[in-house]
């Protein structure tokens, strides 16, 4: 059996005096896949920001590989081994695609020839500068970047969003394969819900800040009356196309 990477236990967390997660408790094991799934606004992107440490924590404990990391400062935890791409890219527009991969990279099976080969369409960029690629390529770019730092997880903040339904295929292809092929585990914020219970193993759903409803994503998928009720109208990457 695994052992436990993450684990959050009856965490309340928000900025300032404003409480947004109230009582989030989950774990995550090595080489696990989390979805999670709600409405905007809910507390999706909040949880990730608190696993990096970015929030207030009002209570609760989380702990990292056993070790208590309430109190670590983001660039610690990073260091730690926790990888995120904020939903903004957040890339280095006057550099080059490669001097991005390379201006944080460790040492690791994620080197640049290894991102090049999940994003081929990068290592025909890679002299081309940040800010000259598209947003489904600047996308990618944010992700080859947060892997190459060799992270044990990666958190994703809606990696999709606003991408044109090939993009869409074509990244959530090469996640899929980064956590089937190389054992990385994801925590997943995305609207696409199908696509991203065809890619996490497990999913949350979170409603006011609190967890509705939990599983496998084999179970949630077959849960359609529930998905409905908590999430409503979800776009698949084929009714996209307006975006």
């Amino acid at each position: 059996m695994a052992e436990t990477l993450l684990a959050l236990d009856d965490v309340r967390a928000g900025y300032g005096e404003s409480v947004v997660l109230d009582g989030i408790s989950l774990e995550l094991a090595e080489g696990g896949s989390l979805a999670v799934l709600g409405r905007n606004g809910v507390g999706k992107t909040t949880l990730l920001l608190t696993i990096m440490g970015f929030t207030r924590v009002v209570s609760g404990s989380m702990r990292w590989r056993g070790r208590d990391i309430g109190r670590v400062a983001p660039h610690r935890r990073a260091r730690l081994g926790i990888g995120w791409v904020a939903q903004e890219r957040e890339i280095f527009a006057s550099l080059t695609v490669e001097e991005n991969l390379t201006v944080a990279a460790r040492a690791g099976r994620w080197d640049v020839p290894a991102v090049y080969r999940l994003f081929p369409r990068l290592a025909e960029r890679r002299r081309n500068m940040g800010s000259h690629l598209s947003g489904g390529e600047q996308q990618m770019l944010a992700i080859a970047r947060a892997l190459t730092t060799n992270p044990a997880l990666l958190l994703l903040d809606e990696p999709l969003e606003g991408l044109a339904p090939i993009i869409v295929e074509e990244l959530a292809e090469a996640i899929g394969r980064m956590m089937a092929e190389e054992g990385t585990a994801v925590v997943l914020v995305e609207q696409h819900t199908d696509v991203a219970l065809s890619l996490a193993r497990d999913a949350v759903v979170i409603e006011r800040g609190a967890i509705a409803l939990r599983g496998s994503s084999r179970t949630m998928m077959a849960d359609q009356s529930s998905l409905d009720r908590l999430i409503g109208l979800n776009l698949t990457a084929a009714d996209d196309r307006g975006r």
